[in-house]
């Protein structure tokens, strides 16, 4: 099985100094028997206490705070993990939608991991459905069957969309980055009544031609009554494979963001994401991203305010 060694760096830098930036970080490797963290490291500026918890969705998180007034914040993770899932994984049982209402039970997380957000484009989205969705098909066919609808129909495109684009705003561009494609994918399967979660991680390509490598990236596991979660890719339209590193699962990305928190102070933030991938062949991927950030606090205004930033959209 492959390891892989991640290395990410998170920077903000601001125009004037800030203060009590508080902070929830969600880039811890996923426990799970798909993968085995085999080191991590995580430094942050001014070494504060990282507070960690295990959250509604089982991810693990955490929390900290520099107090300290500061123009510069690193969040910087060193992760070595070994991927564990075999090539024969999506052998999936023939079970169908009307096999889920057993296995809902008072289950809450599946209850609300199969109800449809209120989408304006609710006529487009049904149309969509009913061309997928057949009482004949197995699960994993409609699952694999919207998958590839998605991957055909949209247009992978990065920078035209961001972390507040709405499913809306996906369906009428058709296009956009996997972050995208996953919360339009995760629409379709829940309105076809079958659990979905997003995904947040990494994946490790090594040139094999799969998008997405050089920041986090998105993709979804839709619940198959007899096997559980299986993770598919609409973004390389692939079920999920040993070339991907999960960090967090949750309803959508807002559950899984990998770094969100505020601050205090009128200054002007800047972004930048490094992530480098390393294989065992010696290869090594990198790529520095500047992030155009939608909210500024309004460096004009002199008093103190407290503004709240995110972290980089999912590629």
């Amino acid at each position: 099985m492959p390891i892989f060694k991640i290395h990410h760096i998170t920077k903000y830098e601001y125009d004037r100094p800030v203060k009590e930036s508080m902070n929830n970080i969600m880039i811890f490797p996923f426990q799970s028997h798909e993968q085995e963290t085999l080191q991590h490291d995580l430094t942050i500026t001014d070494k504060p206490e990282v507070f960690s918890y295990t959250d509604y969705w089982g991810n693990k998180s955490g929390t900290f705070n520099v107090l300290r007034p500061h123009r510069e914040m690193v969040i910087e993770s060193k992760l070595l993990i070994r991927t564990l899932v075999p090539q024969d994984l999506q052998l999936l049982p023939m079970t169908y939608t009307k096999d889920i209402l057993p296995h809902l039970g008072n289950d809450m997380q599946l209850i609300e991991l199969m109800r449809p957000s209120h989408i304006k484009a609710l006529d487009q989205l049904q149309q969509y459905a009913s061309q997928l969705n057949h009482p004949d098909k197995s699960i994993s066919v409609i699952v694999e069957d919207t998958c590839s609808f998605i991957f055909n129909h949209f247009t992978y495109i990065k920078g035209i969309t961001n972390i507040e684009t709405t499913v809306d705003e996906i369906l009428e561009k058709k296009a956009g980055v996997c972050q995208d494609f996953a919360h339009v994918m995760l629409e379709l399967l829940r309105m076809m009544g079958i659990p979905a979660r997003y995904v947040s991680g990494y994946i490790c390509p090594n040139k094999n031609g799969m998008r997405g490598e050089g920041a986090t990236h998105a993709w979804v596991e839709a619940y198959v009554p007899g096997y559980g979660w299986a993770g598919i890719d609409p973004t390389n339209n692939v079920w999920v494979t040993n070339h991907h590193v999960k960090l967090a699962v949750g309803r959508n990305f807002i559950d899984c963001t990998p770094v969100k928190g505020t601050f205090k102070g009128p200054a002007r933030q800047s972004l930048s994401v490094y992530v480098s991938v390393g294989y065992e062949d010696g290869v090594t991927f990198e790529e520095l991203t500047n992030v155009q950030l939608e909210k500024q606090s309004a460096a004009d205004v002199p008093e103190i305010i407290i503004d709240t930033f995110a972290g980089q959209q999912q590629q």
